[in-house]
């Protein structure tokens, strides 16, 4: 963009400011309020030489309803601070609409890359380590997670800012969807690693006849290897999947009390 206002000072100030985004979160507007927070760098560049009712009315524009991902808010700031300073007073209400348009879409892209994906598998990791006692567990989860989770959000602002609408409508839409499909291809990676290694289920019955001996757990090993973790796994998934995790609680409890039932009378 020629003759930019805004500098990169101004958007290493709303990262700064973004910290805090979702402390002021209600019910009536949201993220609202703290969108208008971290935006306020840019505003006061743009209007700083303007007549008090332009600043007002600006102000007031990011006061409506406004809802999505922490760190998918990042990249709409830029975008936002890209069309505030490329309009007019007369073309406004299109921040507006902008911000609307892409609230939806990137809050689903942030949950699914970020909450659903990249924090269990930081978590995953750090729970590996954490079970055989090693310190390193929690420390390197919280240092997996933060590393993506501020580089989301310093680079999401400067990279929507520069990019402006087409990183979402141009020729650059790829790149999300690639990075979402790359993070959903690693998570289930992830997940199925973790289940063969952390779900332990180990059958005790034994079958025999005189000398020999037949362990019904080697069966199902040749067929599988841990292929009751698996079928446990898959069973649970089945049943939060229906249930929409509603009983998630109740099903917890319901394994923890039918592993104690199958141990005391010597299957497991």
């Amino acid at each position: 963009m020629e003759n930019n206002k805004i500098t990169k000072k101004d958007l290493n100030r709303v990262f700064w400011r973004m910290q805090l985004l979702n402390v002021t979160n209600n019910y009536e507007s949201m993220q609202a309020i703290g969108f208008l927070s971290s935006f306020v760098p840019v505003l006061e560049r743009l209007y700083g030489d303007k007549p008090k009712e332009q600043r007002v009315e600006a102000m007031k524009r990011h006061l409506k309803f406004f809802n999505s991902h922490v760190n998918s808010d990042a990249l709409i700031l830029g975008v936002a601070a890209a069309v505030e300073e490329s309009t007019t007073e007369e073309e406004k209400e299109t921040v507006v609409s902008v911000k609307t348009g892409l609230m939806g879409p990137l809050a689903g892209i942030g949950d699914s890359v970020l909450k659903f994906t990249w924090l269990p598998i930081c978590g995953s990791i750090g729970a590996s380590l954490a079970l055989t006692g090693n310190l390193l567990g929690p420390i390197l989860m919280f240092l997996l997670y933060n590393i993506v989770n501020v580089a989301t959000k310093y680079y999401g602002i400067h990279m929507g800012y520069e990019k402006g609408i087409s990183l979402i409508n141009g020729s650059e839409t790829n790149i999300l969807q690639r990075l979402t499909n790359m993070a959903n291809i690693v998570g289930l990676m992830v997940v199925g690693g973790l289940i063969a290694s952390s779900v332990k289920i180990k059958v005790a019955l034994e079958f025999g006849a005189g000398e020999n001996v037949i362990l019904l757990q080697d069966l199902f090993d040749k067929v599988m290897p841990s292929l009751l973790s698996l079928l446990t796994t898959f069973a649970v998934y089945l049943i939060l999947k229906k249930t929409n995790g509603k009983h998630a609680p109740m099903l917890i409890f319901g394994i923890m009390i039918v592993c104690i039932l199958l141990v005391t009378v010597g299957v497991l």
